[in-house]
């Protein structure tokens, strides 16, 4: 069913034009070119993100913060093994994703701690670069309460996912 999805939306447009008595492929060529004027503007910001991230995880200094702040992680009631997630995934969703499938692989999948990790990965987002993208494909500089109320948000969706995951399973 899936395989046929873009096929059948793009025969949906050409019919939609034809019906208005549009030229459906000047239409789309436009739609193209425009796509390849956003990812050219947004190109910098990824290269950016993206070697700022493989820097943090290289140095270690990631690694370092969660040993540092898995005290107050506990206080909070997040385990402290998924201290390196919750540091990591507001900034990169791979490597989110890869520090996650670390936690499962190395306490299972149906642990207190590989469920928790699966639900901080699908009830957080990926702050930094969701902003960068969005803002910066529209040309926004000042982005003065957005940070602070997003990474706000991650912060609730770690505690609310330790705190379901708590009551749920244990």
């Amino acid at each position: 069913m899936t395989d046929y999805i873009v096929p059948l939306l793009l025969f949906l447009v050409c019919a939609v034009a034809l019906g208005k008595r549009e030229n459906s492929y000047d239409i789309l060529l436009s739609g193209a070119g425009d796509g390849l004027k956003l990812m050219v503007k947004l190109t910098p910001t990824l290269i950016l993100l993206l070697t700022a991230v493989t820097m943090l995880r290289a140095s270690g200094a990631v690694e370092l913060a969660a040993d540092f702040l898995s005290p107050v992680f506990s206080f909070f009631g997040i385990p402290p093994e998924t201290a390196l997630l919750v540091l990591i995934r507001p900034i990169s969703g791979s490597a989110a994703l890869a520090v996650g499938a670390e936690l499962m692989t190395r306490y299972g999948v149906d642990s207190q701690i590989g469920r928790t990790a699966a639900v901080m990965l699908g009830s957080t987002e990926t702050t930094f670069y969701t902003v960068s993208i969005y803002f910066g494909a529209l040309g926004i500089r000042r982005t003065r309460y957005t940070l602070p109320a997003a990474l706000l948000a991650d912060l609730t969706g770690f505690l609310m996912a330790a705190l379901t995951t708590r009551l749920l399973f244990s």
